[in-house]
C-alpha cells in the first residue's frame, strides 16, 4: 500500500508497510543517505530527524507516525546552493571528524535552536545528550551550534 508522506518540503508516496522504521524508508527507498544507522535502538542519535520541527530518532519511529507530519532530513536543510547555518557553523568548527553523527547531530541542533535560539553552554550539552560522537568532538560540536546560535557568518 503506497503510504504518503511530506518529505523535504515534497509529498512523496512510498510503497511501504505502516510499521517499517521511517530511517529505512528515508534510505532504501528515497535514497536519502544522509540519515545514518547507528546503534538501531534509538540511544546514539545518529538516525536524528525532524518531526514536525520536533528530533525523533528515526530508527525506531514507525513510518505510520509519520504520515500527515512534515519529516525533515539533513537533505532538506540546505536552501538551494546556501547551506543552513547550522551546518556552516559546524563546517567553521570543524566539529566532525569521521562525520558519522554528524547529521543527527545538525539535526537536533537545528531543533534547539528553533525552540531556543539563544542557548547557553550548559543548555546545549544538556539537548545535545544522547547524541553520541564516538570520535569526541563534543567541544567543537558545542562550538558550532554557540556560533550558529550568535547569527556570526
Amino acid at each position: 500500500m503506497a503510504i504518503p508522506l511530506l518529505v523535504n518540503g515534497t509529498e512523496q508516496r512510498v510503497d511501504a508497510s505502516s510499521d517499517e522504521a521511517v530511517l529505512t524508508v528515508l534510505r532504501d527507498r528515497l535514497g536519502l543517505t544522509g540519515t545514518k544507522y547507528g546503534c538501531g535502538e534509538g540511544q546514539c542519535g545518529a538516525c536524528t530527524v525532524l518531526l514536525d520541527g520536533k528530533p525523533v530518532r528515526s530508527c525506531r519511529l514507525p513510518l505510520g507516525t509519520a504520515i500527515q507530519k512534515k519529516i525533515t532530513t539533513i537533505e532538506g536543510l540546505a536552501q538551494g546552493d546556501r547551506l543552513h547555518p547550522v551546518q556552516e557553523a559546524f563546517l567553521r568548527a570543524e566539529a566532525f571528524q569521521c562525520g558519522y553523527c554528524t547529521s543527527g547531530m545538525i539535526m537536533s541542533a537545528v531543533a534547539l535552536l528553533e525552540k531556543n535560539p539563544r542557548p547557553s553552554s550548559q543548555e546545549i550539552v544538556q539537548h545535545m545528550n544522547g547524541n553520541i560522537c564516538r570520535c569526541g568532538t563534543y567541544p567543537r560540536i558545542v562550538a558550532a551550534i554557540r556560533d550558529a546560535a550568535s547569527g556570526k557568518r
